[in-house]
């Protein structure tokens, strides 16, 4: 996450930045190690920025933090506030990295979806990296985890049909296709279809 806004971590609170710091493996620690780094430091000198290794804004409330400029957010925007509790919450307050995996086959991609689906508690683990909510200890070490776990039923949340016999292609696209659309785009335009 890149933010140009309160960059420096030891501005932070002393007491998170002390709770942080007596955890052995912390991602506000690592945090303030990679700003530390000379290779990151001579590249984000002057520019008033810092990096930070989170799943999910610490200390900004909803309110503070920016929104992108495009069409397709003021839609998603507006349907996120009918479905779950939590999507604007991941829109605009946490950050990830994506992971592709290219497949050979429709037996190699039943086997990478199955295998990429099981491992995500495991991944959600080795990565926790959101224990902070608006400058406070939030109860969990992924908050981002949580945010994820209440939003559009419908599009998150693990695919249990994947491990049944017969998955394949036709029953991911028949799944995809029944997921209800946000929008469409059509001569540069945005068309609410939620």
């Amino acid at each position: 996450v890149m933010r140009t806004r309160s960059p420096d971590l030891r501005t932070l609170p002393s007491s998170t930045v002390a709770t942080c710091r007596a955890r052995p493996i912390s991602p506000m620690v690592a945090c303030l190690s990679l700003n530390e780094n000379d290779e990151v430091r001579a590249i984000t000198e002057g520019w008033g920025v810092g990096f930070m290794g989170i799943g999910a804004a610490p200390e900004w409330r909803h309110e503070d933090m920016p929104v992108m400029p495009k069409g397709r957010y003021r839609l998603m925007t507006d349907y996120m506030g009918r479905v779950g509790t939590h999507g604007t919450q991941m829109m605009y307050r946490t950050s990830t990295v994506q992971v592709n995996l290219d497949f050979a086959s429709e037996a190699d991609m039943v086997q990478k979806m199955r295998v990429a689906l099981a491992l995500q508690p495991v991944a959600t683990a080795l990565f926790a990296s959101s224990p902070f909510f608006e400058g406070r200890p939030n109860g969990h070490k992924s908050w981002r985890s949580r945010i994820w776990r209440d939003l559009d039923a419908s599009r998150t949340g693990m695919l249990p049909f994947a491990f049944e016999d017969g998955f394949g292609f036709q029953r991911y696209v028949d799944w995809v296709l029944d997921v209800p659309m946000y929008f469409s785009y059509r001569d540069k335009q945005y068309i609410d279809c939620a």
